[in-house]
C-alpha cells in the first residue's frame, strides 16, 4: 500500500525530569552553533580537553542521564544501547586528539534523547536487548582474543631481534 495515508503522532514532548535529561543532553551536545553552519557543538568535547577530568565529568553525566531514564521505565533494550552510546564515546573520546575530534561528532547525550524518542513516541526498541548483549559479548571476546595474539606477535618479535 505505497499511497496509503500515514498515521500523524505529534512528537513527543518531554516533561518533568524527562525535559530536565533533555535539557542537560543538549547543553553537553548541541547549545553552540558554528555561525554559517547547522553544526552543532556543546561543553561535551569543551569539557574533554581537560584529559581524564574532562571525560570523566562526561561519563558522569551521561550515567545520570541514563540513570533518571532507568527510573522512567525504558526497557532494557533502550537502557543497553543507551549504556553502548555512553562506552563508544567515553573509549574513542579518551584517545588524544582523534578523541577530541569525535566528541564533536558522536553525541552519545543527543543520542539517548533519540532513543528514549523513538521508545515512547514510536513503541521502537522494546524488549530484553539480550541479543544485543551477546552480539557485544562476541565482539569484546574476539577483540581481547585479538589483543592476546598481536601481544604475542610483538614480544617474540622483540624478542628474534635480540
Amino acid at each position: 500500500m505505497p499511497n496509503s495515508p500515514q498515521k500523524y503522532t505529534p512528537p513527543i514532548n518531554l516533561t518533568g525530569r524527562l525535559k530536565w535529561v533533555e535539557r542537560i543532553a543538549r547543553l553537553f551536545d548541541e547549545q553552540f552553533k558554528v555561525p554559517g553552519t547547522n553544526f552543532r557543538f556543546g561543553l561535551d568535547p569543551i569539557i574533554n580537553l581537560f584529559p581524564v577530568v574532562g571525560d570523566a565529568a562526561g561519563i558522569m553525566v551521561s550515567a545520570a542521564l541514563i540513570l533518571t531514564m532507568a527510573q522512567k521505565g525504558v526497557s532494557r533494550k533502550v537502557l543497553i544501547l543507551m549504556v553502548l552510546n555512553v562506552f563508544v564515546d567515553g573509549l574513542i573520546g579518551a584517545i588524544p586528539i582523534i578523541g577530541q575530534i569525535f566528541d564533536f561528532y558522536f553525541k552519545a547525550n543527543s543520542r539517548n534523547i533519540k532513543l528514549l524518542k523513538e521508545h515512547y513516541d514510536e513503541g521502537k526498541h522494546q524488549g530484553s536487548g539480550t541479543g544485543i548483549l551477546i552480539f557485544v559479548s562476541i565482539l569484546l571476546l574476539l577483540g581481547a582474543v585479538l589483543f592476546v595474539y598481536l601481544s604475542y606477535k610483538l614480544v617474540a618479535f622483540l624478542i628474534s631481534l635480540f
